[in-house]
């Protein structure tokens, strides 16, 4: 499939895509704290996310089970730095993201650390093997952020309930 396509324009393009989609959820970030969270808004993005897992049904694409656990190591790392950053608070009897500075350096630090990583590391990984691990560490800090972040909300969300 990446054949015909030099390597470098591969690196060049995944990484201007991962600074845009990096850009972009900052961007959706900063306007969602002006709507109360709801459930569903917490759980479909890492639901509509495990779509990109038929990338695997590709030859290209699929990763040895140490790059797996590897990926997803690093993954849980990152989602710890998030969860310690994503807090709510309630407003007029309705549960909102709490504000953050810090979240966007450190959402702006982790996409440094991964564009870096992905730079030095397609020097040893061909870059079908590189989108997979990435997606999987992505997947990997998705999943137990959003998890931790509905179970804080359900917890609020009962409080309010019983109040």
């Amino acid at each position: 499939m990446f054949v015909n396509i030099p390597s470098q324009y591969l690196i060049i393009g995944s990484t201007v895509m991962a600074i845009f989609m990096g850009l972009f959820v900052m961007f959706v970030r900063i306007r969602s704290q002006k709507k109360p969270v709801t459930a569903k808004k917490i759980l479909i993005p890492p639901i509509a996310m495990s779509s990109g897992a038929l990338m695997f049904i590709f030859e290209e694409f699929r990763v040895t089970p140490l790059q797996i656990l590897e990926a997803v190591v690093v993954g849980i790392i990152f989602s710890t730095v998030l969860i310690a950053t994503s807090k709510f608070e309630v407003r007029q009897d309705e549960i909102y993201m709490k504000r953050s500075k810090a979240f966007f350096f450190i959402l702006g630090g982790l996409l440094i650390i991964r564009v870096f990583m992905k730079v030095i590391l397609s020097n040893s990984f061909n870059i079908g093997e590189l989108g997979g691990m990435f997606w999987i560490l992505a997947f990997s800090m998705l999943w137990p952020w959003r998890i931790a972040m509905f179970i804080q909300y359900k917890k609020i969300e009962k409080s309010l309930i019983t109040a």
